[in-house]
């Protein structure tokens, strides 16, 4: 039998509930919603660290952050760099097929395959190593129409602020990422399957959606932030006054450009992947190829006074999944799936997909089964992220879909929202004597969940405040690293 091809579309810092198929009547994805219409939508996908270095890896590896060795972007954390005994491409790469990476990867050194046979990189301002400039970049420079750069609208690529983009439209990295992405399918080895991932660096910030898109939903009415009854925390004026403000309350007028830039952002993508998807329709292959569609991490935009990711609310770590099978995969039997899936789970769908070994070392889970109808063993998912912003902000979190626990090790809080009601977590039930039961147990889970690490974080039943502790790193950053070295 043929093997299928495998297109992987991701964006970076994409909020689950920015899509029309997630329920979102104001924002206009037509193609990802007639992706998802002759696919599966899961409803409660997660990263597990909601941040793009150690979600991408994940991605990459298919395991939990603690076994990646990345637990987020701050204080002790490291690059994601070689050393990763399987990736998702060297597997495929391994299995036959014609590996290709267009757009963000993330990985360092930059031009790091890590097992892909050829990348073409947007890394946004990301110039870690002397010498380097993206193929974007290069590519800019070649075709710009006067004397710019790629963000002389002056706005940062992790600010809150908004304005329409620029430059000319053809410039635009959502435009210049399908394209080399077309090409790549032109060009690919015709004697193998294809495994091309298309990596967008929007929405994330900046907001600098194109005039049209931007000026559109401008004029929409949006959706305004949830700001929870426990969120004054974060009203606090010296931080938001900042240009890249991780928090703070910002005027309704700045916030409203915010998500219309994202919004428009988001639109835009959506019709770019319709020019990859019509691609695949017009060379005949569209019907022989798996197709998922993530991103890494969400965006906050305003909720909570709260901005960027990093956190464990809806806004920054719940996202959105679609998984279109290949016709030889046979139609699914649910459309849409409420059981709690993980990034990691990507990489052993894909090798279940296409008949090749899951090896050991991958943590998540194969999503076909979920997709042919079947039970899960899992009932939830746990997610973390180191210090990064603040030391208050690291946390820990465990959700159901139904229920989110959060414990933050630096500052000893906890928070407990039912989703069930709402996902806009505005009422912490963390001091409710109504949920007291539901506390125990989320809270017993955690420390079950973290009791196997011998890292300080619990002791017997219990949790450990980590306040002036040192930073949590995990064994296996330093291990891999040694294997790098050797």
């Amino acid at each position: 039998m043929k093997k299928p091809n495998i297109l992987f579309i991701m964006t970076d810092q994409q909020r689950w509930d920015s899509l029309g198929c997630y329920g979102n009547s104001v924002i206009e994805t037509v193609n990802l919603d007639w992706l998802a219409s002759e696919g599966v939508v899961f409803e409660n996908a997660y990263t597990s660290c909601p941040s793009c270095v150690p979600a991408r890896a994940s991605i990459m590896t298919g395991m939990h952050p603690w076994n990646t060795g990345i637990l987020g972007m701050g204080k002790g954390q490291g690059p994601m760099g070689g050393g990763f005994q399987h990736t998702l491409p060297g597997e495929l790469s391994n299995a036959g097929y014609h590996t290709q990476g267009i757009g963000k990867m993330h990985f360092h050194p930059q031009r790091l395959l890590n097992g892909f046979h050829r990348t073409l990189l947007d890394e946004s301002g990301r110039e870690e190593a002397p010498g380097f400039v993206s193929d974007y970049r290069q590519w800019f420079n070649r075709n710009k129409t006067g004397d710019y750069d790629i963000v002389d609208h002056g706005i940062d690529w992790n600010s809150w602020m908004a304005r329409p983009y620029h430059a000319p439209e053809f410039l635009h990295p959502t435009n210049w990422t399908v394209n080399q992405s077309i090409e790549a399918l032109k060009t690919r080895d015709p004697s193998k399957p294809f495994f091309l991932m298309t990596s967008f660096a929007r929405p994330h910030s900046p907001y600098d959606a194109l005039p049209f898109y931007f000026d559109l939903y401008l004029n929409k009415s949006l959706p305004e932030p949830d700001v929870g009854d426990w969120a004054g925390i974060h009203d606090v004026p010296e931080d938001a006054a900042k240009p890249n403000a991780w928090r703070g309350v910002r005027s309704q007028e700045e916030i409203r450009r915010a998500r219309a830039g994202y919004y428009g952002s988001i639109h835009h993508i959506d019709l770019q992947i319709g020019r990859l998807l019509f691609y695949l329709e017009k060379i005949g292959e569209l019907e022989n190829t798996l197709i998922i569609f993530t991103s890494d991490h969400g965006d906050m935009l305003g909720d909570h006074n709260l901005w960027r990711k990093t956190y464990a609310y809806e806004g920054s770590a719940h996202i959105p999944m679609i998984v279109r099978l290949p016709k030889s995969l046979g139609k699914p039997s649910c459309k849409r799936i409420d059981a709690p899936v993980l990034l990691q789970d990507i990489m052993p769908t894909i090798l279940e997909a296409v008949g090749a070994e899951i090896p050991e070392t991958v943590d998540g889970v194969s999503l076909l089964g979920l997709i042919r109808g079947e039970k899960t063993e899992r009932s939830y998912i746990h997610g973390e992220h180191s210090t990064c912003y603040s030391e208050e902000q690291e946390m820990q979190y465990l959700t159901d879909g139904k229920w989110k626990y959060i414990w933050f090790p630096r500052i000893g809080t906890e928070q407990l929202f039912n989703l069930t009601n709402g996902r806009d977590e505005t009422i912490n039930f963390v001091d409710s004597k109504d949920y007291s039961q539901e506390l125990q147990k989320w809270r017993a889970r955690l420390v079950a969940e973290l009791s196997t690490r011998d890292s300080g974080l619990t002791e017997g039943d219990r949790l450990v405040n980590q306040s002036g502790k040192p930073y949590l790193i995990s064994p296996k950053y330093r291990e891999r690293l040694d294997t790098c070295e050797n």
